[in-house]
């Protein structure tokens, strides 16, 4: 009897050893933590957008605040990578094997130099800002631990021209593009756009520029000579400014039509002031702004916690919800914490929508385009008004 209970006892602490062993074996877990890494622009001409990861900072300390998850808090790794892809990889490279997840990964060029780096270290990746279509073009195995709430390039363009078109009379169109996987992708779209209207509208110019480029002068002058009409944006905040600027000092005022990259109306108008008065732009995912209930309250959360978003609360408002579907990833995922349960606590996400940020989401083991939408906008003294609540497109993958 004795040696009975004593076999069962010691099995009961191997079973404990084991499970000790196993979960000390997941990265970036340990009994009292999670920690999500966090490769941004704090620097570089998409430094706004950085502002994503401070909020997701913040978040995750509100969290924390709260309780945590499941006996958890989270510890964020934020690493400035200056919208520069190889030090993005770097980056990654150093925090693939010491954290759980990547949030918010941000830049088409970045994704794409990285995203066989993710797969083979299997570290799930949340939420990453970039075009879709560089997921798409992986096979299934290779993005399993990716989970994208991103509209695509291609749908939005084709949104926004159409729209330049039959909505604002738009008859020559030219495209400012960054010369990359995100401002490609625009082309195309705008291009398969300008191919639906029937012959309505044609393309007057396409003006791209490197992400080294700083002085706009020569682009506006091309702008201007093309005789667009109106102007489509695929740009970083500083490029879309400056050319904006460069264009009215040679009198040159088209329509003004952008994706969401320029949809913080603070940032923008502190920039250009009336420059960017009637201005048409995208918000990712039918976000909420700041003005608004639902994203006033998320807003407040974020100031409190971090009081340099203040002024800035368009792009923490966008970096907010990605860290909020770590969370409820990280909360269907139970105590028992893997990569493998977080991904399969990820599949079973379903019209799921993040503090009422934004369209509803949903996941599945054959589902990793969780969210495919845009809300239409027009800058008008300072702020944005709603002109298309909700623009949804089908899924990609």
């Amino acid at each position: 009897m004795r040696l009975k209970m004593l076999g069962a006892l010691l099995l009961v602490l191997l079973m404990s050893v084991t499970s000790a062993w196993a979960q000390a074996k997941v990265p970036g877990v340990t009994d009292t933590e999670v920690v999500i890494g966090l490769t941004t622009p704090l620097s570089g001409p998409a430094a706004a957008w950085g502002n994503t990861a401070v909020a997701m900072e913040a978040w995750a300390k509100y969290v924390n605040d709260q309780g945590g998850i499941h006996g958890r808090k989270i510890r964020t790794v934020l690493k400035d990578d200056g919208y520069v892809p190889g030090r993005a990889v770097a980056n990654l490279t150093e925090m693939k094997d010491s954290v759980f997840a990547v949030v918010g990964l941000l830049g088409s060029a970045i994704l794409n130099a990285s995203k066989d780096l993710v797969a083979e270290a299997k570290i799930p990746v949340i939420w990453p800002y970039g075009n879709p279509a560089i997921w798409e073009r992986q096979p299934p195995e290779k993005r399993r631990y990716v989970f994208v709430v991103y509209p695509d390039y291609v749908d939005e363009g084709d949104f926004l021209v159409t729209h330049a078109v039959n909505k604002l009379g738009s008859m020559k169109v030219a495209v400012f593009f960054q010369n990359d996987e995100y401002g490609k992708g625009g082309l195309e779209g705008v291009k398969r756009g300008l191919r639906g209207v029937g012959g309505k509208a044609s393309m007057a110019a396409e003006v791209s520029y490197e992400l080294a480029d700083r002085e706009m002068g020569t682009h506006a002058l091309k702008l201007k000579d093309s005789g667009a009409d109106t102007v489509i944006f695929y740009s970083t905040i500083t490029h879309g400014a400056n050319v904006i600027k460069e264009m009215a000092k040679v009198g040159y005022r088209p329509k003004l039509v952008s994706s969401f990259p320029l949809g913080d109306h603070h940032i923008l108008f502190r920039l250009l002031g009336d420059l960017w008065e009637g201005a048409h732009v995208t918000l990712l995912n039918s976000g909420r702004i700041v003005g608004e209930p639902e994203g006033d309250r998320i807003a407040d959360i974020l100031v409190k916690y971090e009081p340099k978003l203040k002024g800035r609360e368009s792009t923490a408002l966008a970096g907010a919800a990605p860290m909020i579907l770590a969370v409820e990833g990280l909360k269907r995922a139970g105590r028992n914490l893997t990569r493998e349960s977080y991904v399969e606590a990820m599949e079973t996400i379903k019209d799921y929508v993040p503090e009422k940020q934004t369209a509803p989401i949903t996941f599945g083991p054959n589902r990793r385009h969780g969210l495919n939408s845009v809300r239409l906008m027009r800058a008008e003294k300072g702020n944005l008004v709603e002109l298309i609540a909700h623009q949804g497109f089908p899924p990609r993958f």
